[in-house]
C-alpha cells in the first residue's frame, strides 16, 4: 500500500488516537483538492489518509492475515540487512512515510550490530504520531541518534545534509506504488538530488500477479474481511472534512478495491451510495450520482525491468535485487 504505517483503535479494546489538529488549508491545496474532484473520475490525494487515526488504521492493515506485503517485506528485510550494510557501511538512514518505523528497527539494529552509524531521521505527514515514534526510537536504542521532519513526500524530500555520510534513503511498503508513473518517476528524481556519491535508496516494491502470487491473493490484501481497509478507505472523507469544511458523510459511501490489469494497479474508491451534493466552503458544490466512485488510492505493481528502468530515468542504477516468491522485492539503487 501506502504512503505510510501506524497504530491501534477500538477493535483492540484501546481509545481511538486524536485526530491531527490541522493547520488552515492554503489556497494550492484547495485548488489541488477541487481540481480533482471536477475530473471524470474523481480523485483526491492519497496523501490525506494519514492523520492520527488513518495511521493507526493503517497498522492494523499491516498485521492483517490478508496483507501479505508487511511480514513478506519484513521477512526480506531480516534476510538481507546485515549482507547489504556490511558492503555499503550507511553511517545514516532516512525513511520517507516512516510512521511507526517497524521495519526500519530491522535495519537500524542491522546498521548499529554492523557499527557502520547511529542516525536514523523519520520523515512522515502525521507529526503527532511521527513524535510518538521518534520518543519509542530513542527509549528502545538509546545510542541511536533520531531526527524527525514532518513534511509532504508528494512535495519534498527532506534534505540529508545533517546526517553522517553515507547515507541510505528508505522507501517501504511499496509507498512508490502510490504515485502514477510520471509522478513515480518525479520523486525518484527528487530522491536522487538528495543522494551523493556513496548514498543509495533502499525500495521496497509489491510485485504483480504471476506464477506464485494469485490475483485473489492481491485483491485480498485490499479487502480484509474484518472490514478494517474499508474503514481506512472511508476516514479520508472526515480528514477533508476537518482540513478543508467540506461536509462528506462518511456512511454514504461503500468501499471498493479491484486491480486494473491493464495499468498493473490496486485502485481504490468510495462508491457513493446515494445521489448526494457534498460542500467546500468558497468552492463550488461537488455532486455524485448514486453508484459514482471518488478514486482515493492507486497502488501500482511492479516487476524488475519496470523498476530499472524508472531508477534509470532518475538517474539512478539497480545495485541489489532480492524478491521473496514472486511477491514483493527490495530494491537499492544508487546514484550513477
Amino acid at each position: 500500500m501506502r504512503h505510510s504505517a501506524h497504530r491501534r483503535d477500538d477493535a483492540g479494546g484501546e481509545r481511538a488516537p486524536e485526530a491531527d489538529p490541522s493547520p488552515a488549508p492554503v489556497d494550492a491545496e484547495l485548488d489541488e483538492l477541487m481540481a480533482g474532484l471536477a475530473e471524470p473520475q474523481k480523485r483526491v490525494s492519497s496523501k490525506y489518509f494519514y492523520d492520527a487515526v488513518g495511521s493507526s488504521l493503517f497498522q492494523r492493515i499491516t498485521e492483517l492475515p490478508e496483507y501479505y506485503p508487511t511480514r513478506t517485506e519484513a521477512a526480506l528485510l531480516q534476510r538481507v540487512a546485515l549482507v547489504w550494510m556490511a558492503e555499503h557501511a550507511p553511517a545514516s538512514l532516512a525513511e520517507l512515510g516512516a510512521g511507526s518505523a517497524e521495519k526500519s528497527r530491522i535495519l537500524i539494529r542491522s546498521m548499529l550490530a554492523a557499527g557502520t552509524g547511529r542516525h536514523f531521521l523519520a520523515a512522515d505527514v502525521s507529526g503527532t504520531f511521527l513524535e510518538r515514534s521518534a520518543r519509542a526510537l530513542r527509549e528502545e536504542f538509546p545510542e541511536l541518534v533520531v531526527h524527525t521532519a514532518v513534511g509532504d513526500m508528494t512535495r519534498e524530500i527532506p534534505s540529508l545534509h545533517s546526517l553522517p555520510a553515507p547515507r541510505w534513503l528508505i522507501l517501504l511498503g511499496s509507498t512508490i506504488g502510490n504515485f502514477d508513473d510520471d509522478a513515480a518517476r518525479a520523486l525518484l528524481r527528487r530522491a536522487r538530488g538528495r543522494l551523493e556519491p556513496g548514498d543509495a535508496f533502499l525500495l521496497g516494491v509489491d510485485l504483480r500477479p504471476g506464477p506464485t502470487k494469485s490475483l485473489d491473493e492481491l485483491e485480498a490484501a485490499y479487502n480484509d474481511a474484518e472490514g478494517v481497509t474499508a474503514a481506512f478507505n472511508r476516514n479520508i472523507l472526515t480528514v477533508l472534512n476537518r482540513r478543508f469544511g467540506c461536509d462528506f458523510d462518511p456512511e454514504q459511501f461503500e468501499h471498493l478495491a479491484f486491480y486494473d490489469e491493464a495499468s498493473h494497479r490496486i485502485e481504490m474508491h468510495l462508491v457513493s451510495r446515494i445521489p448526494q451534493v457534498v460542500r467546500v466552503p468558497g468552492r463550488e458544490e461537488v455532486r455524485f450520482a448514486a453508484g459514482e466512485t471518488l478514486r482515493t488510492e492507486i497502488s501500482c505493481k511492479y516487476d524488475r525491468p519496470g523498476v530499472e528502468a524508472m531508477a534509470a530515468d532518475a538517474g539512478l542504477r539497480l545495485r541489489r535485487w532480492e524478491e521473496e516468491d514472486g511477491r514483493f522485492a527490495l530494491a537499492l539503487l544508487t546514484p550513477g
